[in-house]
């Protein structure tokens, strides 16, 4: 993992573009490169979740975290199509709800389990199901990978804070301290 690491900073800055909890003049950005089908992506995600209900006292403005798509084809066969599926979850206005559902159930990431979801979550089937057979979102999806490509990413997940890569294994108390501090660091 030191050889993914050689790289420390963010190529591709936070935009409108990202998919964003919080708002992107945030005292801290998290910015998490993850494959909807690997185990350590779900895992990252889930300790960033319980951090960021861990700091709810703190203002909407403090902390703002981006997904950005970083799936690994050759080793996990769905990514890709569940990455898609998340952005036509998107257009409908239900992306965080897809994302959930896809690291939730990351064992099970096949088109019919992806349907299935799309239908659980409500969405317009028709549109959804014409977005993934034209690839409508695989230009995006490059765009998160190649971003990452560019900011040394060879791996997910990989994790930036205020755009610097950090490498090492976090427990909920590092990253809770990391935030605060980075947030305290801001004013």
């Amino acid at each position: 993992m030191a050889s993914d690491c050689e790289h420390h900073s963010l190529f591709a800055p936070p935009s409108v573009q990202d998919h964003i909890q919080g708002v992107l003049s945030a005292s801290v950005v998290l910015i998490l490169y993850g494959d909807y089908e690997c185990f350590q992506s779900a895992k990252t995600y889930r300790l960033i979740k319980a951090a960021q209900q861990q700091l709810s006292p703190f203002e909407e403005n403090d902390v703002c975290f981006i997904f950005r798509h970083f799936p690994q084809i050759q080793i996990h066969p769905h990514a890709q199509r569940a990455a898609e599926a998340a952005e036509a979850a998107a257009v409908q206005g239900q992306f965080w709800q897809m994302h959930e559902m896809l690291f939730i159930h990351q064992q099970a990431l096949e088109n019919g389990y992806l349907v299935e979801y799309a239908n659980r979550l409500g969405l317009d089937i028709s549109r959804f199901l014409q977005d993934l057979s034209k690839g409508a979102y695989v230009g995006h999806i490059i765009a998160d990978i190649q971003g990452g490509y560019r900011s040394g990413v060879e791996a997910a997940p990989a994790f930036f804070v205020n755009g610097i890569r950090y490498c090492e294994r976090w427990t909920i108390e590092q990253l809770i301290a990391a935030l605060v501090a980075a947030t305290n660091q801001r004013f």
